[in-house]
């Protein structure tokens, strides 16, 4: 056994459970631990983990996600490659009230942990850099930017969202040297592996873009983590089925999935309002999540299946559902194929 004093806390450890130590906190070794159906995505209903299971496994403490709003844009937003940003983004659609970009980076993080401190007064948190592309902009800015982050009581590691094409060596070498110092997963946005897709999205960089920067990340040790939409126009089952081996085989640790969602304020809104077309229904993409998570490597984490923006802006499918009735649903869809 250790002793481990982590914010002013003494906590008592099985050594031989310890990883490794990143600064002020404890990163335990991979191993079985018990869940419960509340926690787990899956419920021990298929081969692979949940993010939440795979995060239980890794730190000696609670720990969920805290997204940050640091003020930065887009190329394709400011002009550098295009305009009006990705054809299904509204950052309103997915930022909590408590992350707001025109408060500083610590307030953020304050007022997130002040939301959950009623209901998890010893959680731990990891600064997730959400809104727009974060690594666009000047490393030195950068460095300031993630180590405000992480100066905050209680913040144990940060989660970068970014696009593929604005990562560069240099940056490269940065992360690669502050994931030695603490807990880091740089998530990339592919969204498709079809580049008539991306093209129709306005993303501005085509499937190769989204390869090369995940193999060079993961090349450095970085945790990976991977966003791809289900349901985009022009995609049926058939092609995202097909797509599934091509993400599975990108060095991936995490993938987080979603249904598309049309929501206010997008040029997807505006060309559904014009001309609808097919969306899931929740049977629909129930099914489709099965058939998508078989052709998936055992080892890759998949972090979310459902994307629930606020009501208000969701033009269709409106599912009425929260995630984690969704969660439910899937499981109980599992459990019946399962016999």
């Amino acid at each position: 056994m250790v002793n481990i004093c982590l914010m002013s806390k003494i906590f008592v450890v099985d050594s031989s459970k310890v990883s490794h130590f990143f600064g002020n906190f404890v990163v335990m070794k991979p191993q079985i631990m018990p869940n419960s159906d509340k926690d787990s995505l899956f419920s021990g209903n298929t081969k692979h983990k949940d993010f939440g299971t795979w995060l239980r496994e890794r730190f000696a403490f609670r720990v969920q996600k805290l997204s940050v709003d640091a003020g930065f844009t887009c190329p394709n937003r400011d002009g550098r490659i295009s305009v009006g940003g990705c054809a299904f983004c509204n950052n309103r659609a997915f930022s909590p009230s408590f992350c707001d970009g025109r408060k500083s980076i610590t307030r953020q993080l304050e007022d997130g942990k002040a939301f959950f401190a009623h209901k998890y007064p010893s959680m731990k948190y990891l600064a997730y850099f959400q809104s727009f592309t974060n690594t666009y902009a000047h490393l030195d800015r950068l460095r300031a930017m993630y180590s405000k982050a992480l100066a905050v009581p209680d913040v144990v590691g940060i989660v970068i969202g970014t696009r593929p094409d604005c990562v560069s060596e240099e940056l490269l070498d940065y992360l690669e040297a502050l994931s030695h110092r603490t807990f880091l997963i740089v998530e990339y946005g592919i969204e498709s592996a079809n580049d008539h897709t991306l093209r129709r999205l306005n993303r501005g960089h085509d499937f190769a873009c989204s390869r090369d920067a995940i193999v060079k990340t993961h090349q450095r040790g970085i945790l990976t983590s991977g966003h791809v939409i289900l349901g985009l126009p022009g995609e049926d089952t058939n092609e995202s089925l097909r797509q599934a081996p091509i993400i599975s085989d990108l060095p991936l640790d995490i993938l987080k999935l979603h249904q598309l969602q049309v929501v206010r304020g997008t040029a997807l809104a505006n060309d559904y309002t014009r001309q609808p077309f097919p969306l899931y229904t929740v049977d629909e993409y129930i099914d489709l999540i099965i058939r998508y998570v078989d052709k998936l490597r055992p080892d890759l984490v998949l972090d979310r299946f459902v994307s629930q923006s606020p009501p208000d802006l969701v033009i269709a499918p409106k599912w009425g559902l929260k995630n984690h009735e969704f969660a439910d649903l899937l499981n109980k869809r599992l459990r019946e194929r399962a016999g």
